[in-house]
């Protein structure tokens, strides 16, 4: 049984899926899809605290499907433009996990994590899948995956 490590940058996967669908993303049936006959290692889910109840009651529902949800407060600077970005934190803990994984999932479309994926395959010879919207997704993420995902119809909330 292939040992598999889920990382879900929600943020990305939430404005992607709406820009392009008006639609959300169904975690139960992405984590049905991706360990489906495999061993998990670790399923870590990405996102921002802004503290509101609706946010809450999601991450609650992620950590009930089986992520370990990772939070960082949202940070609105000076100038009025704000933060919340996990890129850093997700490559940290990819590179963590990726020596005892045969895969890695990831769902995002931010091209910045090709060279995570490219380095993970070179120094770990671990394989990855990327999940993600494909007009919404950089083409080098989806060019250094070892199989791309494209999220549709199929993996949408009704």
């Amino acid at each position: 049984m292939k040992k598999v490590s889920l990382f879900v940058d929600v943020q990305n996967i939430y404005y992607t899926t709406k820009s392009a669908y008006q639609s959300h993303f169904d975690y139960n049936k992405f984590w049905s899809q991706a360990t489906k006959d495999r061993q998990i290692v670790t399923a870590r889910a990405y996102a921002i605290d802004r503290g509101d109840k609706k946010q809450i009651e999601f991450q609650n529902i992620l950590r009930a499907i089986g992520f370990d949800v990772q939070l960082k407060p949202f940070i609105t600077r000076r100038d009025g433009s704000s933060k919340g970005d996990w890129d850093v934190g997700i490559a940290i803990d990819v590179m963590e996990y990726a020596p005892e994984s045969d895969i890695i999932v990831l769902a995002s479309g931010d091209g910045d994590f090709d060279l995570l994926l490219k380095k993970i395959k070179t120094k770990f010879d671990t394989n990855s899948e990327v999940y993600g919207v494909p007009q919404l997704t950089a083409a080098s993420l989806i060019a250094e995956a070892t199989t791309f995902k494209p999220i549709d119809a199929e993996l949408l909330l009704c």
